[in-house]
């Protein structure tokens, strides 16, 4: 079986000699104290061997219960947001159909998400989409209170209940949350849902391997065990005792901070060339910026969709401030084949390509882009995968994992909690006079009457 692969040669030659080798020792002291709990966060390190420990009655578990939201219903609505939602999301879009939604006569239900927003008309599209629906709801929540979470499934609950019942509405609503306390877990329990339990030392943006990520990948008809079998062959490929040279998960956790640290590099962009990914790089962008951005330390970590960006931020990055590197995911064979037609009047120009795959003609463009954007001084890191299956997703999710637990270790930042989240959130609670905030209301309405 193939494994995905790293190429950090791009990238090195704008560093120093032996620059990367140099960050052996604390890539390794860094990847010991994951191993050995030793690190900041360490309280939420359940993530580092959850591959090798789930079950296959686990697993059978969870697909049981995705074939009965499967069987009983036509669209599957996740309700979750930041780790609760990106990873089921990503993995279902890289290997989903890219039109599945549009299909009739479908064998899987159409997977929606939502609680990731406040957007009231989308919230109000949402509700109006699913009025001639049989839906269920997957409902993500630790606490059962996140604001954005929270006000979704109210809304979706009771819209349930009124159009299928309340004894029906208990087979097609599931909690995944807390083992014994908060809102979402009373619910659950007084309501007769079945539940799932979020572990309480895995985090939301490493959670995708839990029932969060497991239970809408597999109503949207994914193969959850080679995910797990992808991501627990992973495990033992980036584990401590692999050499240095050999661990692409070091290996890409000390590129980076070299980079970062002696190259001027703050800003980091992971490239696709495939649509189906997209959504890989917005988990990859909670995973790494939730991750590393403490104590105004921390590279920013950003996405494009190549060749679309191209046409948009392609000046940028060729031409514009070189703060910034580039990590491409690339994939070695598509899973469709398409030759590009011959024309008899030719008036695009483009009979040259005729007979070509038209994933030929989307590799030399990656591959013109790449060597263009280093010869422009972007560093480029290569990071290859064999093709689009859930084996190799699963490969990728936990690669990102591990390196991302090294990386913020050699950052010395705790990559496991994120103060600055709550910023926000105390404020929009003052703003909407929650009981408890009194306090933090007049504080915050006086402040904007002094600015006006």
């Amino acid at each position: 079986m193939k494994s995905i692969s790293l190429d950090i040669t791009k990238a090195a030659q704008f560093l120093n000699p032996g620059a990367v080798d140099a960050y052996e020792a604390q890539a390794k002291a860094a990847h010991q104290s994951l191993e050995d709990s030793t690190c900041p966060g360490n309280d939420f390190l359940g993530w580092l061997h959850l591959p090798s420990s789930i079950t296959p009655a686990f697993m059978d578990e969870v697909q049981t219960c995705a074939n009965t939201l499967r069987e009983k219903c036509e669209v599957v609505v996740v309700a979750g947001i930041g780790g609760s939602y990106l990873g089921a999301r990503a993995i279902i879009e890289a290997l989903g159909n890219s039109f599945s939604w549009l299909i009739n006569n479908k064998k899987n239900p159409t997977i929606v998400f939502a609680g990731n927003n406040i957007g009231e008309d989308y919230l109000a599209e949402l509700t109006t989409y699913l009025k001639d629906k049989k839906f269920g709801v997957i409902n993500i929540s630790k606490s059962g209170t996140t604001t954005e979470t929270a006000l979704t499934f109210r809304l979706l609950k009771k819209q349930c209940e009124e159009q299928r019942g309340k004894e029906e509405t208990k087979d097609v609503i599931v909690a995944i949350t807390d083992a014994n306390k908060g809102a979402a877990r009373i619910c659950a329990d007084k309501e007769g849902y079945k539940s799932f339990v979020i572990p309480d030392n895995v985090g939301g943006r490493f959670s995708v391997l839990t029932p969060v990520g497991l239970l809408p990948i597999a109503c949207a008809g994914f193969d959850i065990k080679a995910l797990v079998q992808g991501a627990t062959d992973m495990e033992k490929q980036t584990s401590l005792d692999v050499p240095f040279a050999e661990n692409i998960a070091e290996q890409y956790a000390s590129v980076r901070n070299a980079l970062y640290a002696q190259a001027g590099k703050k800003i980091e962009i992971i490239v696709n060339y495939q649509p189906k990914l997209h959504f890989i790089g917005e988990w990859w962008k909670q995973l790494y910026g939730e991750s590393e951005g403490k104590e105004h330390k921390g590279i920013f970590p950003t996405s494009c969709d190549f060749t679309t960006d191209l046409h948009s931020m392609g000046q940028w990055i060729q031409d514009g401030e070189r703060t910034i590197f580039e990590t491409v995911l690339s994939v070695e064979q598509p899973n469709e084949n398409l030759l590009f037609p011959h024309d008899e009047e030719n008036l695009d120009g483009l009979n040259f390509l005729a007979g070509k795959r038209v994933d030929e003609v989307n590799k030399m463009a990656e591959l013109g882009t790449r060597l263009a954007h280093v010869d422009g001084g972007v560093p480029n890191i290569l990071l290859s995968i064999p093709e689009l299956n859930a084996y190799y997703i699963g490969q990728l999710i936990y690669f990102f994992e591990v390196a991302c637990g090294i990386s913020g270790n050699i950052l010395s930042v705790n990559p496991f909690n994120q103060p600055g989240v709550e910023a926000y959130k105390k404020n929009m609670f003052a703003l909407l006079d929650k009981p408890g905030y009194e306090a933090e209301s007049k504080a915050i309405h006086e402040r904007l009457a002094n600015e006006k």
